[in-house]
């Protein structure tokens, strides 16, 4: 029995060997490779449980602390959350150690197949060197970015919902919300706090008579201390100033203050928490992409940890502040200041500069930086480290 021309017409041909696409060699990781990565880093227990210890278990057992100390003795110590305690946690906590943990983080996943001995191995798959390496990008920061924005979310929340019910300003509690006029009004009232306590820059003669003739007690021994805070002036008046005379000094004092007390807030609002909460982020895309590269061109892990912490503790703080004479090109490409510089106004100081209460004007404390060059320097340098990184696990010998 012989086939029909028909039968043979209609059996499917051979495949010829070789005509699957093989896509080992390109250099864009795949999902498989990056999933592979994220398995092979969490797997390293000791790492992810110091992680997790220091984005989110730091500032979630100061809060209970502070929760809980307010809640049986509220006059002894004050609300968990609000303007000192954010700015505290996301300028003093989660900034530093952000860029301390996603650094040593980027150091073990840039040096690991070194040190375990799987470089090799990784090799002879036929796998592209450059895809092994890129493939390290999404999935260390798939692990330390969700892990910092776990520990902003939990300190937003206690700063919004523990919030203090008055303003604390220079000492002095005022309600919230006041208008220039309000503000006066309530100085008006309130004129030996506001005399006592608020700052004073210089103006009408009216304050400075206040503070020569020992009308105003400020609670010193006895009950009646002389304010010592006045631009100078002649020696103590022996005439009286009149209740409208003090009322007027008050509010001459309160609305040289106002702008300060605008810039205090209860709880941060959601624009700042947003913005925060990226600028976080950056610091820690920055920390984890720069010891990645700089883990893989040591080839090892401890030597790359020391440099990034010593980078963002030690160099950083001192670059930062300190105006060098002919360096200061060089000071404006550390990436830590750059970073400083892109801080949303009102938070607290970083390194000593940064956006401070202050809506900003922190940043004139630091090195004088353009914005742009900033978003500049922090480019190259997520780009450069980048590109050494991978050069380097390209012409490593296997």
């Amino acid at each position: 029995m012989t086939a029909t021309p028909e039968l043979i017409a209609s059996a499917p041909a051979p495949i010829p060997l070789g005509s699957s696409p093989d896509r080992r060699g390109s250099w864009i990781p795949n999902g498989g490779l990056i999933t592979t990565r994220i398995m092979e880093l969490r797997r390293r227990r000791g790492l992810m449980v110091a992680l997790i210890i220091v984005t989110i278990g730091i500032p979630t057992v100061f809060l209970v602390i502070r929760l809980l100390t307010h809640a049986f003795d509220p006059s002894s110590y004050g609300p968990a959350g609000g303007e000192d305690i954010f700015n505290s946690l996301v300028a003093g906590v989660l900034y530093v150690f952000g860029f301390i943990v996603a650094a040593t983080l980027g150091c073990t996943a840039g040096s690991v197949d070194l040190t375990e001995g799987m470089f090799r191995h990784l090799v002879v798959t036929g796998r592209s060197r450059l895809a092994l390496y890129l493939a390290r990008i999404p999935a260390g920061l798939a692990i330390v970015v969700p892990l910092v924005a776990v520990g902003f979310t939990i300190v937003c929340a206690v700063c919004v919902f523990a919030a203090p019910t008055q303003v604390n300003y220079q000492g002095v509690n005022i309600p919230p919300g006041l208008s220039k006029a309000g503000f006066a009004h309530w100085a008006a009232d309130h004129q030996n706090e506001v005399i006592c306590n608020f700052e004073y820059h210089g103006g009408p003669g009216v304050v400075t008579t206040v503070f020569n003739s020992n009308a105003v007690p400020c609670g010193g021994p006895g009950g009646g201390a002389v304010i010592q805070k006045g631009p100078g002036g002649p020696p103590a008046s022996a005439s009286t100033p009149s209740p409208a005379m003090i009322r007027a000094a008050a509010v001459v004092m309160a609305g040289q203050n106002y702008a300060g007390y605008t810039r205090i807030f209860l709880s941060p609002s959601v624009g700042l928490m947003i913005r925060t909460g990226l600028w976080i982020e950056l610091e820690v895309v920055v920390g984890f992409i720069v010891g990645l590269g700089l883990g893989s061109l040591l080839g090892q892990r401890t030597v790359a940890v020391v440099l990034m912490i010593v980078l963002e503790i030690v160099l950083t703080p001192i670059l930062s502040r300190a105006n060098i004479p002919h360096l200061i090109n060089l000071q404006r490409s550390v990436v830590g200041l750059a970073v400083a510089h892109l801080e949303p106004s009102g938070l607290g100081f970083v390194f000593g500069g940064g956006g401070g209460p202050g809506g900003g004007q922190g940043t004139s404390q630091l090195v004088p930086e353009s914005r742009t060059a900033a978003v500049f320097v922090i480019l190259a340098w997520l780009v450069g480290w980048t590109a050494l990184g991978a050069w380097r696990m390209v012409k490593r010998d296997a």
